[in-house]
């Protein structure tokens, strides 16, 4: 199959297509209409890209599947997967059968939300294909627009606020990016991927604004990339968009946002900085080192003192995020290993932490911690779930969650024991925000008369939660499923990162020994 990936990117658009131009009324044998072609388009992405996974050569650190046509203007389609984005892939077609079901319940404007989704599917599969810049950027910035939307249509009392914060947040670190891809662009004749990889980046040193840039244009350039993909992560101290945008998103929104949406920024980071400017990444790794474990400990204090419960698990999600950015950044196997497990678990882990939120906002429609308590009483099964994924976001060993953590805290005590030590403070605050808010929700007796008649799960959210548990305990139990996979295009790249910043730094004991 040689257009596979393109086959996989586009079927949910083409769907989206059919549901707006042939889908007409807003009764309810329509919306119901909508979300099974919905759910069957994003189910079929998932059983094509089986076949994706099934055919990839792991052994191979390159590029595999690569589709090349000319396109606009002299511009190229390229796309093409290799160990690190080939699971990105894999995570995205899993999770958004389940999001699509898990809203089911929705009555408003079902069609436009259907779309919504399955447009936003196709952007983010394109992001993690996409070989060629100009395709990248276009992929990037439009999966803004139908987040912008699901947040601004669908989400809660301040859903404008929140759309308009997380668009401009995102769009502002990304111009940063498009201007230094013009520049890369100039510099090297091409937009193709594959060969900005191959190519040298200038690392004279040189004077701007009356400062000296150590690493030349290679940090000036990381430094607009960094932009970008700081904020899509997000890292400390650009990350307040995101508590604001999950809790005014609707549930499937927050799913797709923690899930998918902040893996672009590592994503992004693997893809472009490390392997593109490897010396700019080396000089200024001890600084993103350290802005990693204070985003750890900062915002694991901060989910402590939240009421909202959607909004203590963002808090969680930049914490976890920490981990990841301090594994890419030790530049070592263990940690870019680690760092991509922790990634892919996450997926996993918050996407049904967030489910959980939902699952009891559907029936009390408040996200307030205090509106809860004794609910282990009423709902049995539920209480099992909840700590389940709880144990998994604290790490427990024996779940994906303990895998990613453990990986990146010896990669990055490699490179640096006190930013590792620091950052080891995490795990303990985890425990204790998770365990808090379990405690509160879940424990103790059933006072609140409110809650007296709630009912436990459904078989349909039973279901869904089902492969999430499947996967956070398969990936806890035999990490080589990723391991494996990653393992020779992570070697590839730790290779060429160390070698670029040796002959770097013997460039300049040699400059500094002519003086």
């Amino acid at each position: 199959m040689d257009n596979l990936l393109s086959m996989i990117t586009f079927i949910p658009a083409i769907a989206a297509v059919i549901l707006a131009l042939f889908l007409r009324g807003d009764d309810e044998a329509a919306q119901r209409n909508a979300k099974w072609l919905a759910l069957i388009a994003t189910a079929a992405t998932f059983l094509v890209s089986l076949f994706l996974i099934a055919q990839f050569d792991a052994s191979n650190p390159g590029f595999q599947f690569v589709e090349e046509r000319e396109w606009l203007l002299g511009l190229k389609y390229k796309m093409g997967v290799d160990g690190i984005s080939i699971l990105f892939v894999m995570l995205t077609t899993f999770l958004m059968p389940l999001v699509i079901w898990s809203c089911w319940d929705v009555k408003v404007r079902v069609k436009e939300y259907m779309i919504a989704f399955l447009m936003l599917e196709t952007l983010m599969l394109g992001v993690f294909c996409a070989l060629d810049l100009v395709l990248f950027y276009l992929f990037f910035e439009a999966g803004l627009i139908p987040m912008f939307l699901i947040v601004g249509i669908w989400g809660g009392k301040e859903r404008i606020y929140a759309a308009f914060k997380f668009f401009l947040y995102t769009f502002l670190g990304s111009v940063l990016m498009l201007v230094a891809m013009i520049a890369m662009y100039v510099d090297a004749g091409t937009t193709d991927i594959a060969l900005l990889l191959k190519h040298q980046f200038g690392t004279e040193s040189f004077s701007l604004l009356g400062m000296q840039v150590v690493g030349g244009m290679q940090t000036l350039l990381f430094l607009a990339f960094f932009a970008s993909f700081a904020v899509k992560m997000p890292m400390w101290p650009v990350h307040t968009w995101l508590p604001d945008a999950h809790v005014q998103a609707p549930t499937a929104g927050s799913v797709v946002l923690a899930a998918i949406l902040l893996k672009m920024g590592g994503y992004g980071f693997l893809r472009f900085s490390l392997p593109m400017f490897p010396v700019a990444s080396d000089l200024l790794a001890p600084v993103v080192l350290w802005m990693s474990a204070i985003a750890i400990v900062y915002t694991s204090l901060v989910a402590l003192a939240q009421q909202d419960m959607k909004k203590l698990i963002a808090y969680s999600s930049v914490a976890h995020m920490g981990y990841v950015t301090m594994g890419i950044f030790a530049a070592n196997q263990q940690g870019i290993d680690g760092a991509i497990f922790q990634m892919i678990s996450h997926g996993f882990i918050s996407g049904a932490l967030f489910l959980c939120v939902g699952v009891i906002y559907d029936r009390m429609h408040t996200r307030e911690i205090d509106a809860y308590g004794g609910l282990v009483n009423r709902m049995p099964a539920y209480a099992l779930i909840f700590m389940f994924f709880t144990m998994a976001n604290v790490g427990l060993p024996g779940t994906s969650g303990f895998v990613g953590e453990f990986l990146t805290l010896m990669g990055v005590f490699q490179v640096n024991t006190w930013v590792a030590a620091v950052a080891t403070t995490g795990v303990i605050l985890s425990a204790a925000y998770a365990l808090w808010l379990y405690r509160r929700v879940m424990l103790g007796d059933l006072i609140k008369e409110s809650l007296k008649a709630i009912t436990d799960m459904t078989p349909r959210e039973r279901a869904i939660f089902a492969p999430l548990v499947v996967m956070t305990l398969l990936l806890g139990v035999y990490p080589a499923l990723v391991t494996d996979i990653i393992g020779p295009s992570v070697a590839a790249l730790v290779d060429h990162q160390s070698a670029a910043a040796e002959a770097f730094s013997a460039t300049i004991q040699t400059a500094e020994g002519g003086h």
